[in-house]
């Protein structure tokens, strides 16, 4: 009778719902510069409407962490759930059909604009699933935690990393099972449950060399030419980095996608027509590297004295970004440069500077298998979406590492609405279907499992 009384809430309401994500996509949260409080006050003025506990936490210019609850005590019981409020930039507006902060609705079916699947959809779901179980008042003896959270674009450290040091822990509120909103959907496959995350460094990289007139080019030392050493020996950073097993294997990864399909026939055959999912499991079995941006020089007849590159690098559980850093470093001394700390120097310094942002390790539930919670979960979203889902792995990163790796929460999850492949795309979009089917299942496994 309560799921009922659940089910028949959100059927009757999906206007209200439909209106509260238009109103956080329209707020401006992209990052940077962040201004996330705008988000934190809509969720606040939505939530006070049914006189939730909620508490905005400012920092920095118009930047904010929000935490709401659905009472005071934490003994019983935790679900936690977490979903970030930044969005990254949307690029040129030229390029979008409709505005990106417009939340366009396109024949009832989805909606459009920056956030909207990353992760503002998840974000309004899990903040309408909050006011549900409150209006609905049903006899629970657990606690719903909500977590809205900054900076996750740029490596969550003032936003999920700072509210567990700062509010979750200093309070002891615990964490028994945690749920973080990023979208799940992999096309063309069923909805995901993602188990574990790689790891996140980007790298920046700035050879020093010495300019003079390109007519003479010997009298300097070219920075670019610098970089290309660095670029042709960086192969070598395999010989240092740990060699370490991938959480889950390429076959078991491929067993657990099979088990959303009617057989491993069709399985066997989608999986070897779509290039894309072959790829993205590779990629979860090892070790990566991308050289994705390089700058340098400041005029065609001037021998440069600086080269700027950015290096990706995805990282398996057991790799650490400080691992890599150093790493990068004996391969660079061994072609035969400097490595400063400082980007400066004397004008006759031929040095090479590193500078390490958005450093994250990668995690892993490793006792997802035994838990009953899990498979409630899942069972939740095979109900509601009328398929089967299945457990995958992250290949890109995400907050989950900040409760897993500290030991907080271990059993910590990513389910959310929206397809991955329009996350920080042009025409970023959401079916609103799929958003509905999200408020549905994060309000009736919450009441599953606090009840």
């Amino acid at each position: 009778m309560s799921e009922k009384l659940i089910i028949d809430e959100i059927e009757n309401n999906k206007e209200e719902y439909i209106d509260f994500l238009s109103t956080l996509i329209k707020s401006d949260s992209i990052n940077p510069p962040g201004n996330e409080k705008n988000v934190a006050i809509e969720i606040e003025k939505y939530l006070k409407e049914m006189n939730i506990n909620c508490e905005i936490f400012p920092f920095g210019d118009n930047r904010a962490n929000l935490i709401a609850y659905l009472h005071k005590d934490f003994e019983g019981r935790n679900l936690l759930f977490n979903g970030h409020m930044d969005v990254v930039p949307p690029g040129s507006e030229e390029d979008w059909k409709y505005p990106p902060l417009s939340a366009f609705i396109k024949r009832k079916k989805t909606m459009h604009g920056r956030g909207t699947t990353d992760m503002k959809g998840g974000l309004a779901a899990m903040v309408i699933s909050l006011k549900i179980l409150k209006k609905l008042g049903l006899e629970i003896s657990g606690n719903l935690i909500l977590n809205a959270v900054a900076d996750e674009e740029t490596g969550g450290l003032y936003g999920t990393h700072w509210c567990l040091e700062n509010v979750l822990k200093p309070k002891s509120i615990k964490c028994d099972f945690a749920v973080i909103g990023e979208p799940s959907g992999i096309n063309p496959l069923p909805k995901a449950i993602f188990l574990g995350e790689k790891g996140h460094l980007l790298l920046k990289i700035v050879t020093n060399g010495i300019s003079c007139h390109s007519s003479v080019p010997f009298l300097g030392k070219n920075a670019i030419y610098m970089m290309s050493d660095i670029i042709q020996n960086l192969d070598k950073l395999e010989e240092y980095v740990p060699k370490v097993e991938p959480p889950m294997s390429e076959s078991k990864m491929k067993e657990l996608i099979c088990s959303a399909f009617p057989s491993k026939e069709i399985f066997e055959r989608i999986f070897n027509e779509q290039p894309l999912l072959k790829n993205v499991v590779i990629s979860l079995t090892q070790f990566t590297k991308s050289l994705n941006m390089i700058n340098g020089g400041i005029k065609e007849n001037v021998i440069p004295d600086k080269c700027e590159a950015k290096i990706d690098f995805r990282l398996l559980p057991g790799q650490t970004p400080t691992e890599i850093i150093e790493n990068v470093k004996k391969v660079i001394m061994e072609i035969g440069y400097d490595v400063k700390d400082e980007p400066k120097g004397n004008p006759e310094d031929v040095f090479v500077y590193i500078e390490p942002f958005n450093a994250s390790e990668a995690s892993y539930w490793k006792e997802w298998e035994k838990s009953n919670d899990v498979k409630d979960f899942y069972n939740v979203v095979e109900r509601i979406y009328k398929k089967k889902p299945f457990y995958f792995l992250l290949p890109a990163c995400a907050d989950a590492h900040y409760y897993r790796n500290s030991g907080y929460c271990p059993a910590t999850i990513l389910f959310g609405p929206g397809s991955a492949e329009t996350a920080h795309a042009i025409n970023e979009y959401i079916e609103i279907e799929d958003f509905i089917n999200s408020i549905k299942v994060y309000a009736l496994f919450a009441y599953n499992f606090l009840k």
